[in-house]
Protein backbone atom coordinates (compact mmCIF):
# COMPACT_ATOMS: atom_id res chain seq x y z
CA UNK A 1 0.00 0.00 0.00
CA UNK A 2 2.87 2.85 1.30
CA UNK A 3 4.51 1.60 -2.33
CA UNK A 4 1.37 2.38 -4.19
CA UNK A 5 1.17 5.46 -2.82
CA UNK A 6 5.15 6.77 -3.32
CA UNK A 7 4.37 5.64 -7.05
CA UNK A 8 1.57 8.05 -6.86
CA UNK A 9 3.36 11.17 -5.21
CA UNK A 10 6.18 10.55 -7.18
CA UNK A 11 4.03 10.20 -10.31
CA UNK A 12 2.52 13.47 -9.13
CA UNK A 13 5.52 15.14 -8.57
CA UNK A 14 7.06 14.74 -11.98
CA UNK A 15 4.14 15.68 -13.43
CA UNK A 16 4.47 19.42 -11.87
CA UNK A 17 7.66 19.16 -12.75
CA UNK A 18 7.17 19.17 -16.00
CA UNK A 19 4.86 21.28 -16.07
CA UNK A 20 6.97 23.88 -14.52
CA UNK A 21 10.19 22.88 -17.57
CA UNK A 22 11.57 25.97 -19.17
CA UNK A 23 11.62 23.52 -22.04
CA UNK A 24 8.23 23.42 -24.46
CA UNK A 25 7.32 19.88 -23.56
CA UNK A 26 4.31 17.40 -24.36
CA UNK A 27 3.84 13.73 -23.47
CA UNK A 28 1.68 11.68 -25.43
CA UNK A 29 0.58 8.30 -24.38
CA UNK A 30 1.03 5.02 -26.55
CA UNK A 31 -2.17 5.69 -28.31
CA UNK A 32 -0.66 8.62 -28.82
CA UNK A 33 -3.18 10.66 -27.17
CA UNK A 34 -1.94 13.63 -25.08
CA UNK A 35 -1.02 13.94 -21.24
CA UNK A 36 1.00 16.40 -20.87
CA UNK A 37 1.29 19.94 -22.20
CA UNK A 38 3.32 21.91 -20.16
CA UNK A 39 2.99 25.67 -19.91
CA UNK A 40 6.29 26.79 -22.08
CA UNK A 41 4.38 24.26 -24.88
CA UNK A 42 1.41 26.64 -24.14
CA UNK A 43 3.81 30.43 -24.87
CA UNK A 44 5.81 28.59 -27.82
CA UNK A 45 2.55 27.47 -29.81
CA UNK A 46 -0.23 29.40 -28.69
CA UNK A 47 -2.58 26.13 -27.87
CA UNK A 48 -3.67 25.72 -24.43
CA UNK A 49 -3.77 22.14 -22.55
CA UNK A 50 -7.15 22.38 -22.21
CA UNK A 51 -7.39 22.54 -25.93
CA UNK A 52 -5.23 19.23 -26.79
CA UNK A 53 -5.19 17.24 -23.45
CA UNK A 54 -6.85 13.83 -24.19
CA UNK A 55 -6.52 14.30 -27.70
CA UNK A 56 -4.28 13.13 -30.87
CA UNK A 57 -4.57 17.25 -32.39
CA UNK A 58 -1.38 18.05 -30.80
CA UNK A 59 -0.25 18.52 -34.89
CA UNK A 60 -2.73 21.52 -34.92
CA UNK A 61 -0.13 23.28 -33.21
CA UNK A 62 2.51 23.16 -34.97
CA UNK A 63 1.03 22.28 -38.75
CA UNK A 64 -2.20 23.37 -40.86
CA UNK A 65 -2.48 19.62 -42.74
CA UNK A 66 -2.59 16.58 -40.17
CA UNK A 67 0.81 14.65 -40.19
CA UNK A 68 2.80 13.29 -37.62
CA UNK A 69 5.05 14.47 -35.51
CA UNK A 70 8.06 13.62 -34.01
CA UNK A 71 6.63 11.85 -31.15
CA UNK A 72 3.98 10.02 -33.30
CA UNK A 73 7.18 8.43 -35.11
CA UNK A 74 8.80 7.30 -32.09
CA UNK A 75 4.87 5.77 -30.82
CA UNK A 76 4.99 4.36 -33.59
CA UNK A 77 8.39 3.21 -34.47
CA UNK A 78 8.49 4.78 -37.67
CA UNK A 79 11.99 6.21 -38.37
CA UNK A 80 11.66 5.56 -41.67
CA UNK A 81 8.76 8.56 -42.60
CA UNK A 82 11.62 10.92 -41.01
CA UNK A 83 13.43 11.95 -44.20
CA UNK A 84 9.88 12.51 -45.68
CA UNK A 85 8.89 14.80 -42.79
CA UNK A 86 11.54 16.82 -41.53
CA UNK A 87 14.34 18.82 -43.34
CA UNK A 88 17.18 17.14 -40.91
CA UNK A 89 16.55 13.97 -39.19
CA UNK A 90 18.67 11.50 -37.16
CA UNK A 91 17.94 8.81 -34.54
CA UNK A 92 19.71 9.92 -31.16
CA UNK A 93 22.93 9.56 -30.26
CA UNK A 94 21.59 6.27 -27.69
CA UNK A 95 19.41 4.62 -30.61
CA UNK A 96 16.50 5.49 -28.46
CA UNK A 97 14.11 8.23 -29.42
CA UNK A 98 14.54 10.80 -32.61
CA UNK A 99 15.80 14.32 -33.34
CA UNK A 100 14.87 16.66 -35.99
CA UNK A 101 14.77 20.25 -37.11
CA UNK A 102 11.88 21.62 -39.22
CA UNK A 103 9.94 24.92 -40.16
CA UNK A 104 6.54 25.16 -38.49
CA UNK A 105 3.81 27.30 -39.03
CA UNK A 106 2.40 27.75 -36.03
CA UNK A 107 -1.21 28.16 -37.05
CA UNK A 108 -2.76 30.25 -33.29
CA UNK A 109 0.21 32.77 -33.84
CA UNK A 110 0.23 33.13 -37.43
CA UNK A 111 4.03 33.11 -37.83
CA UNK A 112 7.03 30.31 -38.51
CA UNK A 113 9.23 28.87 -35.91
CA UNK A 114 12.40 26.69 -36.95
CA UNK A 115 12.36 24.08 -34.38
CA UNK A 116 14.80 21.68 -33.15
CA UNK A 117 12.59 18.64 -31.74
CA UNK A 118 13.85 15.72 -29.66
CA UNK A 119 11.46 13.17 -28.94
CA UNK A 120 12.22 10.11 -26.72
CA UNK A 121 10.05 6.97 -25.21
CA UNK A 122 9.33 5.67 -21.72
CA UNK A 123 9.12 2.62 -20.67
CA UNK A 124 8.17 0.10 -17.74
CA UNK A 125 10.11 -2.20 -16.22
CA UNK A 126 8.84 -5.07 -18.55
CA UNK A 127 10.32 -2.98 -21.29
CA UNK A 128 6.58 -2.13 -22.49
CA UNK A 129 6.04 1.56 -24.09
CA UNK A 130 3.89 3.75 -21.76
CA UNK A 131 4.39 7.60 -22.93
CA UNK A 132 6.61 9.38 -25.59
CA UNK A 133 8.31 12.94 -24.55
CA UNK A 134 8.72 15.50 -26.90
CA UNK A 135 10.79 18.87 -26.41
CA UNK A 136 11.08 21.66 -28.70
CA UNK A 137 13.88 24.18 -28.82
CA UNK A 138 13.04 27.72 -30.73
CA UNK A 139 15.85 28.01 -33.00
CA UNK A 140 14.14 30.53 -35.47
CA UNK A 141 16.41 33.45 -34.76
CA UNK A 142 19.67 30.93 -35.72
CA UNK A 143 18.46 29.83 -38.89
CA UNK A 144 17.27 33.14 -40.21
CA UNK A 145 20.48 34.72 -39.15
CA UNK A 146 22.50 31.41 -40.92
CA UNK A 147 19.99 32.01 -44.15
CA UNK A 148 21.12 35.17 -44.46
CA UNK A 149 24.81 34.59 -43.98
CA UNK A 150 24.46 31.91 -46.74
CA UNK A 151 22.42 34.78 -49.12
CA UNK A 152 24.76 37.40 -47.99
CA UNK A 153 27.33 34.80 -49.68
CA UNK A 154 25.71 34.26 -52.64
CA UNK A 155 25.22 37.45 -53.62
CA UNK A 156 27.47 40.50 -55.68
CA UNK A 157 28.17 43.05 -53.43
CA UNK A 158 27.49 45.46 -56.22
CA UNK A 159 24.32 44.46 -57.85
CA UNK A 160 22.61 42.58 -55.28
CA UNK A 161 22.14 40.12 -58.01
CA UNK A 162 23.64 36.38 -57.70
CA UNK A 163 27.24 35.55 -57.32
CA UNK A 164 29.86 33.93 -60.07
CA UNK A 165 30.02 31.30 -57.45
CA UNK A 166 26.38 30.91 -57.01
CA UNK A 167 25.97 31.02 -61.02
CA UNK A 168 28.39 28.37 -60.75
CA UNK A 169 26.10 26.02 -58.44
CA UNK A 170 22.79 26.89 -60.32
CA UNK A 171 23.92 25.63 -63.87
CA UNK A 172 25.44 22.39 -62.21
CA UNK A 173 22.16 21.89 -60.67
CA UNK A 174 19.80 22.89 -63.28
CA UNK A 175 21.36 21.19 -66.09
CA UNK A 176 21.41 17.88 -63.69
CA UNK A 177 18.11 18.68 -63.27
CA UNK A 178 16.75 19.15 -67.20
CA UNK A 179 19.05 15.97 -67.76
CA UNK A 180 16.68 14.04 -65.26
CA UNK A 181 14.07 15.74 -67.10
CA UNK A 182 14.23 16.31 -70.13
CA UNK A 183 13.40 19.39 -70.30
CA UNK A 184 15.04 22.50 -71.68
CA UNK A 185 17.24 24.84 -69.76
CA UNK A 186 17.95 28.13 -71.48
CA UNK A 187 21.37 30.17 -70.68
CA UNK A 188 21.66 34.27 -71.36
CA UNK A 189 24.86 35.66 -71.52
CA UNK A 190 24.82 39.94 -71.01
CA UNK A 191 27.02 42.26 -71.96
CA UNK A 192 27.51 46.19 -71.82
CA UNK A 193 28.69 47.30 -74.74
CA UNK A 194 31.76 49.55 -74.36
CA UNK A 195 31.63 49.56 -70.77
CA UNK A 196 35.52 50.53 -70.39
CA UNK A 197 34.78 53.24 -72.60
CA UNK A 198 31.93 54.59 -70.88
CA UNK A 199 34.30 54.04 -67.48
CA UNK A 200 36.71 56.45 -69.10
CA UNK A 201 34.11 59.50 -70.07
CA UNK A 202 32.37 58.96 -66.86
CA UNK A 203 34.61 57.53 -64.14
CA UNK A 204 34.18 54.58 -62.11
CA UNK A 205 31.65 55.62 -59.65
CA UNK A 206 29.35 56.00 -62.20
CA UNK A 207 30.17 52.91 -64.17
CA UNK A 208 29.11 50.86 -60.67
CA UNK A 209 25.62 53.24 -60.84
CA UNK A 210 25.04 52.12 -64.59
CA UNK A 211 26.04 48.08 -63.74
CA UNK A 212 23.32 48.91 -60.85
CA UNK A 213 20.81 49.90 -62.88
CA UNK A 214 21.26 47.09 -65.55
CA UNK A 215 21.14 44.32 -63.29
CA UNK A 216 17.41 45.98 -61.59
CA UNK A 217 16.58 45.50 -65.48
CA UNK A 218 17.45 41.77 -65.65
CA UNK A 219 16.46 40.98 -61.89
CA UNK A 220 13.24 42.18 -63.03
CA UNK A 221 12.65 39.78 -65.90
CA UNK A 222 14.25 36.96 -64.46
CA UNK A 223 11.67 36.78 -61.62
CA UNK A 224 10.74 33.08 -61.44
CA UNK A 225 11.36 31.75 -58.10
CA UNK A 226 13.76 29.37 -60.80
CA UNK A 227 15.47 31.62 -61.97
CA UNK A 228 18.91 32.92 -61.63
CA UNK A 229 20.18 36.33 -62.73
CA UNK A 230 23.88 36.88 -61.90
CA UNK A 231 26.62 38.80 -62.11
CA UNK A 232 29.32 36.87 -64.09
CA UNK A 233 32.16 38.82 -63.83
CA UNK A 234 32.58 43.04 -64.83
CA UNK A 235 30.10 44.50 -67.13
CA UNK A 236 28.73 40.87 -67.95
CA UNK A 237 25.96 39.11 -66.66
CA UNK A 238 24.35 35.48 -66.98
CA UNK A 239 20.59 34.45 -66.02
CA UNK A 240 19.68 30.33 -65.86
CA UNK A 241 16.15 30.17 -67.00
CA UNK A 242 14.69 26.87 -65.80
CA UNK A 243 12.39 25.07 -68.49
CA UNK A 244 12.77 27.44 -70.97
CA UNK A 245 13.06 26.69 -74.90
CA UNK A 246 15.21 28.74 -77.16
CA UNK A 247 12.12 31.24 -78.54
CA UNK A 248 11.11 32.20 -74.65
CA UNK A 249 14.40 32.53 -73.77
CA UNK A 250 15.12 34.98 -76.48
CA UNK A 251 11.91 36.99 -75.70
CA UNK A 252 13.56 37.66 -72.51
CA UNK A 253 16.66 38.91 -73.26
CA UNK A 254 14.54 41.29 -75.88
CA UNK A 255 12.65 42.64 -73.07
CA UNK A 256 16.03 42.90 -71.23
CA UNK A 257 17.94 44.68 -73.92
CA UNK A 258 14.43 47.07 -74.84
CA UNK A 259 14.40 47.89 -71.42
CA UNK A 260 18.02 49.26 -70.77
CA UNK A 261 17.46 51.12 -74.00
CA UNK A 262 14.46 52.79 -72.65
CA UNK A 263 16.75 53.38 -69.25
CA UNK A 264 18.27 56.32 -71.71
CA UNK A 265 21.96 56.43 -69.83
CA UNK A 266 23.83 58.67 -71.71
CA UNK A 267 26.99 57.06 -72.83
CA UNK A 268 28.18 59.34 -75.34
CA UNK A 269 31.47 58.59 -76.66
CA UNK A 270 31.78 58.62 -80.30
CA UNK A 271 32.41 54.88 -80.80
CA UNK A 272 29.78 54.10 -78.79
CA UNK A 273 26.43 55.94 -79.69
CA UNK A 274 23.94 58.02 -77.26
CA UNK A 275 22.82 55.46 -74.91
CA UNK A 276 24.21 52.47 -73.16
CA UNK A 277 23.46 49.41 -75.11
CA UNK A 278 23.81 45.51 -74.81
CA UNK A 279 24.54 42.69 -76.42
CA UNK A 280 22.76 39.07 -75.18
CA UNK A 281 23.54 35.50 -76.60
CA UNK A 282 21.03 32.98 -75.57
CA UNK A 283 21.60 29.20 -75.91
CA UNK A 284 18.73 26.58 -74.93
CA UNK A 285 19.10 23.15 -75.18
CA UNK A 286 17.43 20.11 -73.30
CA UNK A 287 20.38 18.18 -72.05
CA UNK A 288 21.54 14.94 -73.13
CA UNK A 289 24.29 12.39 -72.02
CA UNK A 290 26.95 13.44 -74.71
CA UNK A 291 28.09 17.17 -73.41
CA UNK A 292 27.84 19.35 -70.48
CA UNK A 293 27.58 22.24 -68.54
CA UNK A 294 30.96 23.49 -70.18
CA UNK A 295 29.47 23.20 -73.64
CA UNK A 296 26.52 25.37 -72.57
CA UNK A 297 28.68 28.14 -71.66
CA UNK A 298 30.28 27.88 -74.51
CA UNK A 299 27.02 28.07 -76.73
CA UNK A 300 26.28 30.95 -74.75
CA UNK A 301 29.66 32.73 -74.92
CA UNK A 302 30.03 32.51 -78.81
CA UNK A 303 26.69 33.79 -79.41
CA UNK A 304 27.46 36.79 -76.88
CA UNK A 305 30.53 36.90 -79.77
CA UNK A 306 28.30 37.34 -82.41
CA UNK A 307 26.18 39.42 -81.24
CA UNK A 308 29.42 41.92 -81.20
CA UNK A 309 30.86 41.52 -84.42
CA UNK A 310 27.34 41.93 -85.61
CA UNK A 311 27.10 45.03 -84.45
CA UNK A 312 26.10 44.89 -80.92
CA UNK A 313 22.91 46.15 -79.15
CA UNK A 314 21.32 42.92 -80.32
CA UNK A 315 20.03 39.29 -79.20
CA UNK A 316 21.67 36.50 -80.87
CA UNK A 317 20.62 33.08 -80.29
CA UNK A 318 23.27 30.00 -80.62
CA UNK A 319 20.61 28.50 -82.82
CA UNK A 320 20.34 31.08 -85.54
CA UNK A 321 24.22 32.43 -84.98
CA UNK A 322 25.88 30.20 -87.44
CA UNK A 323 23.68 31.55 -90.48
CA UNK A 324 24.03 35.38 -89.16
CA UNK A 325 27.55 35.16 -88.38
CA UNK A 326 28.53 33.66 -91.56
CA UNK A 327 27.52 36.94 -93.53
CA UNK A 328 30.54 38.13 -91.68
CA UNK A 329 34.80 37.76 -93.47
CA UNK A 330 36.65 36.05 -91.20
CA UNK A 331 38.72 38.41 -88.84
CA UNK A 332 42.29 38.27 -89.63
CA UNK A 333 42.85 38.57 -86.21
CA UNK A 334 41.21 35.79 -84.15
CA UNK A 335 41.63 33.98 -81.13
CA UNK A 336 41.71 30.91 -79.28
CA UNK A 337 38.98 32.13 -77.30
CA UNK A 338 37.69 35.49 -79.44
CA UNK A 339 34.30 35.88 -77.32
CA UNK A 340 36.75 37.13 -74.13
CA UNK A 341 38.27 39.38 -76.95
CA UNK A 342 34.82 40.97 -77.94
CA UNK A 343 33.66 42.23 -74.82
CA UNK A 344 34.57 46.00 -74.25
Amino acid sequence: MARAKNSEVAHSYAVRLMQHLVVPTFVIDPRRRVVIWNRACERLTGVAASEVLGTSGHWRAFYEKRRYCLADLVALDRPDKLDELYQHGTPNDQGLGLSAENWCVMPKLGNHLYLAIDAGPIHDEAGNLIAVVETLRDMTDQKRAELALKTLAAKDGLTGLGNRRSFDQTLEMEWSRAQRAKKPLALLFVDVDHFKLFNDQHGHQNGDECLRAVAAIIGVNAARPTDLAARYGGEEFAVVLPDTGPEGACMIAERIRKAVMELRIAHGDPAAGPWVTLSVGVAAHVPGEDVGPEWFLGQADQALYAAKRLGRNRVISSATMLADFAKLKPAKTATPNPARAARR
